[in-house]
């Protein structure tokens, strides 16, 4: 068949147009290939480039986690609540959020009417993404607030610390910043072991934190509390306090300093002389010392409980004569030389023993180091490395060196326990955890003969008064009269005064330091000497607290008799 030129023209023509049209329809298609491309590039840069920016979640120097982090309950040893995180408003501000800022300012100050005006004006100008305003509100203050319906004014819920016993254990728990960050006493060492670091991971919030647990009986503390605080007004002592601790765990039953402070409102705490005095001060601890140097003459052999020192005559030193407070002018037994607390033969006995050796009995007993205890207010003992012969006849009666109560309270469990050394701590253990941390100090019959001269001197003794008190909790001790330093030169009219003990003697369980610091007579016929204040109070706690810690009273003299060394029956 012939092919005509009008039958080709218009296919040729057709494929042309075809042709082009494909062309530029590939054209676009590639176009906009292209620009989704570049469109979905750009989207993915962008997220990429947001995905690196650190977002600032602190507020004003802090995380949010922090704010807003809890802390553990605080317990005492029986369950009973010590310290609890309570929720609390705070306010806050976002500047750049606000409209009017003079509008927001007088709103405000009607219901926070404390706020300097000029002050408010500064923290609500300006483009801050947040701003405290106030915080630990009241969940009233918060309402009215609320009310007032200004723009970029909300509220965060923070975490506050409660103590409901207020100032009752401040020494033991110290107190939390606005941050709820311990910043003294038990919170301060939790936050250095573990919380701080909960609180750091996010993982400190709600109540999911395990309570803690102390070593403190609640009820002691009450009655520890309230007879150092009666010292106060009774003896008119510008301070006092007290510390009970369990021989054979170490752990701390009560401690109680007064003055004190409220720990809900920590700015108390910076009041003059509200430190505590059981771990943070430091005093020459006066007769209660002889107690130490009795028990080292002892226990190394160099005395015997049946030996006699002269104690007719004061020993001399240089120009200085050393003599009794209360002299018997006789020779004396090693046992009346404890119940006289005779400072005569006391030297006598830290001189047959030898001034090193005495020396180096202190360091034993750990008279030169820190006690291993959790509350970070803790202060050294001031004891000389060395003694002359005047010092170390000076110390042996407790004078011319500075040691803590808690390092007297200490020593003192060590010599009734059987003569174990166990560091005391305010977290729960039992006697199977603690004895693996015991040291000895003094042999088991040195221990003994100890307890014997303790029951002793409240029988016969300076602890008369305290024995009186005590009613039948056969506790024994020594008194301590120290008299401080004024103008350098000894004040007979200012003393510190102690009372360290233990109870019950026949089966002892617990040690006990008390301290009243320069008290007065309570009545004319009493005096200012340790047992008539530190010691009657040592008889009082006992009385009160025996019976909440299962002990009961026993007249029989048969357990007297029973601590008396076979030697001297």
């Amino acid at each position: 068949m012939a092919v005509t030129h009008e039958d080709i023209r218009p296919t040729i023509s057709l494929d042309g147009a075809r042709k082009a049209r494909g062309n530029l329809t590939q054209a676009r298609i590639r176009w906009m290939v292209l620009a989704l491309v570049l469109g979905f590039g750009l989207v993915g840069a962008r997220l990429v480039q947001l995905g690196m920016v650190e977002v600032d979640s602190r507020i004003e120097g802090q995380t949010r986690d922090a704010i807003t982090a809890t802390r553990p309950p605080i317990l005492d040893r029986n369950g009973l609540e010590m310290a609890v995180d309570i929720r609390v408003p705070s306010l806050y501000a976002e500047p750049r959020r606000i409209i009017d800022v003079e509008e927001a300012v007088q709103k405000l100050r009607t219901v926070l009417p404390n706020l300097s005006e000029d002050w408010l004006r500064n923290r609500l100008s300006g483009d801050k993404g947040f701003v405290w305003v106030q915080r630990e509100l009241s969940p009233s203050i918060q309402e009215r607030i609320m009310r007032l319906g200004i723009p970029g004014i909300d509220f965060i819920t923070e975490s506050k610390r409660f103590y409901p016993g207020m100032s009752e254990a401040s020494h033991i728990l110290g107190s939390t910043n606005i941050d709820n960050q311990g910043i003294s006493g038990i919170e301060k060492h939790m936050d250095n072991e573990a919380v701080a670091l909960l609180q750091e991971l996010g993982l400190a919030r709600g109540n999911a934190l395990t309570p803690v647990e102390l070593s403190v009986d609640m009820r002691v503390q009450h009655v520890m509390h309230e007879q150092v605080l009666d010292a106060m007004t009774r003896y008119k002592a510008i301070a006092a306090a007290g510390v009970m601790m369990d021989i054979y765990t170490g752990e701390i039953v009560a401690l109680a300093s007064v003055p004190d402070f409220d720990p809900n409102d920590p700015k108390t705490a910076l009041v003059k002389d509200t430190f505590n005095r059981i771990t943070a001060g430091i005093f020459e601890p006066g007769s209660i010392f002889k107690t130490v140097t009795i028990a080292g003459a002892l226990d190394s052999g160099s005395v015997r409980i049946t030996d006699r020192f002269d104690a007719r005559f004061g020993i001399r030193f240089g120009r200085f004569t050393i003599s009794d407070f209360h002299g018997k002018n006789r020779i004396l037994s090693l046992p009346e030389v404890y119940k006289f607390s005779s400072n005569i033969g006391t030297i006598r006995i830290m001189q047959a023993m030898g001034k090193e050796n005495f020396r180096s009995f202190l360091t034993r007993v750990g008279f030169d180091t820190r006690v291993d205890f959790e509350l970070p207010e803790m202060r050294l003992p001031t004891v000389p490395k060395d003694f002359s012969e005047v010092g170390a006849a000076t110390a042996s009666f407790g004078h011319g060196l500075s040691v803590s109560p808690l390092h007297m309270v200490t020593a003192y469990a060590s010599f009734v326990n059987g003569g174990n050394y166990i560091s005391p701590t305010l977290y729960k253990r039992d006697v199977a955890e603690a004895e693996p941390l015991y040291r000895r100090v003094l042999q088991p019959e040195t221990s003994d003969a100890i307890r014997y001269l303790m029951r002793l001197n409240a029988l016969e003794g300076s602890g008369s008064q305290m024995n009186k008190a005590a009613l039948g909790y056969r506790t024994g001790g020594k008194t301590g009269t120290a008299e401080k330093v004024v103008d350098g030169r000894y004040s007979s009219s200012k003393v510190t005064n102690f009372f360290a003990s233990a109870f019950p003697l026949d089966n002892p369980r617990y040690a006990m330091v008390i301290m009243v610091d320069e008290p007065k007579a309570e009545n004319p016929q009493s005096g200012t000497t340790a047992g008539w204040n530190a010691g009657a109070i040592t008889g009082r706690v006992v009385q009160r607290i025996a019976p909440m810690l299962g002990i009961a009273p026993n007249f029989s003299e048969i357990l007297d008799k029973n601590l008396v060394p076979r030697v001297l029956r």
